[in-house]
């Protein structure tokens, strides 16, 4: 049984967390390829220069072959010139890995287990605001003792986004918005008890 708390920080309750959810064998390599095909998703893959096949110019020979005393020319759009083609440079290109979503709920699981074994898991039984007033939920996270967090919320709630959203180190997304990442790169996971519900449904 995990604890459950108020943001008060006040014990309210107890929930059994599912096992096949928060208690799996945590696999280094799945973590990895997961969270690296994650980032890897983030990379545009825009950059881009001209070759000496798309870059303008250079139909005609630059001068004679032979005679002016000056090296062997034969186009303007050679690397070798002010205003020439770029050797070897980047070209538009997708950087996305192919993970198929049997890995990557066996990673979630996985990533989730791991916080809670390590013991960085809160349960609270509800997060809300009045108004979003920074100040208000600063008084929420020194209570709890949140450093670096990722609060998960079952649904979108513009006053915690907007009262988060200038302190440092916070972090709130929605139910369906949790990645392996964000999990990994938290020291202290905050799930709700209806966020926790709707994982079960999710990944059951």
């Amino acid at each position: 049984m995990t604890d459950v708390r108020d943001q008060e920080n006040n014990r309210v309750g107890e929930i059994q967390l599912p096992d096949h959810i928060f208690q799996v064998q945590i696999k280094a390599e799945v973590l990895h390829r997961v969270v690296k095909a994650h980032l890897a998703a983030r990379r545009v893959g825009t950059a881009s220069v001209k070759s000496r096949s798309t870059i303008r110019g250079g139909g005609a020979k630059p001068w004679r072959q032979k005679g002016t005393g000056r090296a062997r020319a034969g186009t303007r759009r050679s690397p070798l010139w002010t205003g020439g083609a770029v050797t070897h440079g980047p070209s538009p290109r997708n950087y996305r890995i192919k993970v198929n979503k049997k890995f990557k709920r066996a990673a979630l699981k996985m990533a989730l287990s791991s916080k809670n074994q390590a013991g960085q898991l809160l349960v609270l039984d509800k997060l809300a605001l009045d108004q979003p007033k920074t100040k208000a939920f600063l008084a929420v996270k020194n209570k709890l003792g949140l450093q670096k967090a990722l609060i998960v919320l079952a649904k979108q709630d513009n006053n915690i986004e907007l009262a988060t959203r200038n302190i440092p180190g916070i972090q709130v997304i929605k139910e369906n918005e949790l990645n392996v990442y964000d999990i990994l790169n938290c020291s202290q996971l905050i799930l709700t008890t209806e966020a926790i519900e709707t994982i079960q449904e999710r990944l059951q």
